[in-house]
Parts: structure tokens; sequence; C-alpha cells
């Protein structure tokens, strides 16, 4: 948590250097490119940056770029040449968060009401794009800084990572709206993978492809962030189903079974249940009810069957092996040493 918060600092303002507060002349044209007409920087300004800042202003831990810093010294690269890429996951991760909230009905994020509660639908669809494609800029303004190989590798990684946010996506889509009825639980892993995993993977890949590494270490890199991230989501998803406190009221209490996400506890209770207690789960689940009495229900269901247990021991089977793979492929270094408590972190976090 130290090197998270003194990093988050660092992180902020090198968002803040591609994505402005405000918008004169100047800004909007690094941004957009001198205009053919005239730009209306006022609309800009007010449907694109003041949504978007209003996000990341309420926080985040961005271990994202953390993750990524920390693997270009980890694996000998300058981190002082590529320390700009660092914003590209975290700026992205943003953008699916204000659409995740708006394709599952979302209230609350982070504390307060989500983007299009705020701002209407049509902006906060307009702003989350906005955030997949923005960050491309830290690339183009690179050129000169790296050579053709190596940025060709970097936006082939990109391009897929966001392909496979959208499989990931879309599977949960169809799953929470009740239309499968049975799901695996390496159905649900690789789903993870694809919607929360890719973006950790996509940071570890472009840290090991801006360090110079060889293919064969990018995926082995990008195997463990992948492992990370989907360690990050189980455990998100067990805080939400057991949390109290200050992480339950900016969570969203409850909202995972409003949602009818088919979380790994889900699944999990799902398979060990009695057909009463199956049913019942079920029926709460497809209902995507915010009754207190039904929400509270369904999570007595989960705790019955010890499903945050079992959630809990498969993510740090996932982070611990992959942990395993990799640890042999890096030199001793304080960035090591900082990588290994980032796998205890990812499983055992409260907040």
């Amino acid at each position: 948590m130290a090197y998270l918060d003194a990093q988050k600092q660092q992180i902020d303002t090198l968002i803040r250097r591609y994505l402005p507060q405000t918008m004169d002349a100047k800004e909007v044209e690094w941004l957009a490119g001198k205009p053919r007409f005239a730009h209306d920087r006022e609309a800009i300004a007010n449907s694109l940056l003041v949504p978007s800042w209003d996000l990341l202003n309420r926080g985040g831990k961005r271990w994202r770029p953390a993750l990524f810093l920390l693997l270009v010294e980890a694996l000998g690269g300058d981190v002082n040449k590529v320390r700009d890429v660092a914003i590209l996951p975290e700026l992205v991760h943003n953008g699916t968060l204000i659409i995740d909230d708006i394709e599952d009905g979302g209230e609350v994020r982070r504390g307060k009401p989500c983007l299009h509660k705020i701002y209407g639908i049509d902006i906060a669809i307009n702003a989350g794009n906005f955030l997949y494609f923005h960050p491309l800029l830290t690339f183009a303004k690179q050129a000169g800084r790296f050579d053709d190989t190596t940025l060709r590798r970097a936006y082939e990684a990109y391009a897929q990572e966001m392909i496979n946010v959208s499989i990931g996506q879309g599977t949960d889509i169809y799953w929470h709206k009740g239309k499968k009825s049975r799901i695996s639980e390496e159905q649900y892993l690789q789903m993870c993978a694809f919607k929360t995993g890719c973006l950790s993977r996509l940071a570890g890949r472009l840290a090991a492809i801006f360090a110079g590494a060889d293919k064969a270490a990018e995926d082995k890199v990008g195997r463990f962030c992948e492992s990370v991230g989907i360690a990050f989501q189980i455990q998100d998803d067990i805080l939400s189903a057991t949390a109290t406190g200050e992480f339950a009221k900016r969570k969203g209490y409850g909202d995972d079974i409003t949602e009818g996400k088919r979380s790994l506890l889900v699944i999990h209770a799902l398979g060990k249940a009695d057909p009463e207690d199956r049913l019942r789960l079920l029926d709460i689940l497809n209902r995507h009810t915010r009754e207190e009495k039904a929400i509270a229900e369904a999570l007595a269901i989960l705790k019955k069957y010890q499903s945050a247990e079992y959630a809990k021991r498969i993510a740090r089977t996932l982070v611990e092996d992959a942990w395993e793979a990799l640890e042999p492929e890096l030199d001793a270094s304080h960035a090591k040493e900082l990588l290994a408590s980032l796998v205890r972190f990812a499983t055992e976090r409260q907040i």
C-alpha cells in the first residue's frame, strides 16, 4: 500500500499530462490537432474531460500502472523512458468502468452515483469510449523514441486485449441475463481472464515489450499479470459479498446480486447447493432485485456453502502458481520484492 500510495501521485501527474483538466486552445490542438473550422472547447471539456475526471478523482488504487513500472524495472528496462505508457491500462480501465456501469444498471461507483446517473447515458457512453482510445496518444507521442518493431508489438497487444475486453464483457452480460443455467468454473475463469485479467495482462505485456524482452518473456509476464487481475476480481467479489463498513459503502453492497452476476462464489454455491437453495439463489439473481431482504438471503446461501472461502483458495493458487513460473526469470531487486508483495496484496486486501 505504501508503494501504491507513493506511485499514485506520480501516475496522476502523468495522466494530467495527457488528459488535461481544462481545455484552452493549445490543449485541444495537442489532443485533437488543428481544427479545419473551429473547436467548441466548452463542449469538449464538459462532455469528455469533466466526466472522465469526475471518475478519476474519486480514487482507485492505480495498481495497473504501478505493476507496469515495477515490471519494466524488474526486467531491466529504462523506467524513465517508458513511464508515460504506464497510464494506458489505467485510463482504459476507467473507461470500462463507465461502460460496465451502464450495461449493468449500476447505481454507485467509488462511493458516488455512477457517471450515467449524473451526466446521462449518452455523455457517459461517449466518455467511456473516449477513454478506450485516448490512451493511444501515449504511443503516438513517443514516435522517434522507440523503434517501429517495438511500437508495432505494442499496438498489436493493445488491439488484441481490447477485443478480449469485449469478449469477456459480452460473456458476463449473457450470463447475468440468465441466458445460461450452468456455467463451469473454467468458463468463469476464462471470462474473468478476458474481462478483468486482460487489462493487467496488457500492462504486463507492454512492460515486457518496452523493456526489450522477447516474446517468450512477454507471454510469461502476461500470464502472471492476468492471474493478478483475476485474483483482484475474485477478491472484489468476495468483499462485495462479505465486507462491511467503508468498502461495502463504496462498492454498493449487494450490487453483484442485483446485477445477477455469476461470480465464482455464485458458481460454487450453485454447484454445491441442495435443489431448494439452488433454485432460490437462481430466482433472486434472475430477478435483479434491490430488495434488501432478498439480497441478504442470497448472500446467506453463499455463506452457507462457504463459497467465499473456496473462491479465495482459487485466487491464491492462481497468483502463487503464476508467480512461481515468473520469479526465476527476474533478477533479485527491490522491484522483484514489491512484485512478490503484490501477489499477497491481490488476495488479502480489504479495500
